[in-house]
């Protein structure tokens, strides 16, 4: 499987995560975040920073290679409340405390989890504590471009 993440230059040689805490995971919960496509990875990004950084600063998608055979979780929208995909402190709350148990257990390297974003897309975690961690590959670094009407059309209205 192919997975996609779109990172500031100085981070993609190397596949890491920083701790911070975001939808599915808490602070100091080291957690990758990657999508199934280049598309969604960019509206990710796109939601998450303003203009400034996303066009004047120089990104890459990142291509993961992970290994059919790695163990994966899934949570799918059946398993979550109603409101989960809000951006309320409530809806982070329930995602991170799924997100910090999936990773606390080491169950598996990779839980596939639904796009807040766009219905019926996922994204998947990353664990890097894991002993299949070592077992996804980073393929290629391509350089990374947010058009500048992606954050155009949605600052003008």
């Amino acid at each position: 499987m192919e997975l996609f993440r779109i990172t500031h230059i100085k981070w993609s040689i190397i596949l890491s995560a920083s701790g911070t805490p975001a939808r599915w995971n808490s602070q100091n919960v080291f957690t990758i975040y990657s999508a199934a496509t280049r598309s969604l990875a960019c509206l990710e990004m796109a939601v998450h920073f303003d203009n400034t950084s996303l066009l004047n600063e120089y990104y890459r998608v990142m291509v993961l290679s992970v290994p059919d055979d790695i163990k994966m979780g899934k949570i799918t929208v059946a398993d979550l409340p109603a409101n989960w995909h809000q951006t309320s402190d409530k809806a982070y709350k329930i995602c991170q405390g799924i997100g910090d148990l999936w990773n606390r257990n080491g169950n598996s390297a990779i839980l596939e989890v639904p796009s807040a974003i766009i219905k019926n897309e996922k994204n998947y975690l990353i664990n890097p504590r894991h002993p299949d961690f070592i077992n996804i590959k980073i393929m290629d670094s391509e350089p990374f471009f947010f058009d500048p009407r992606i954050k155009k059309s949605i600052k003008n209205k």
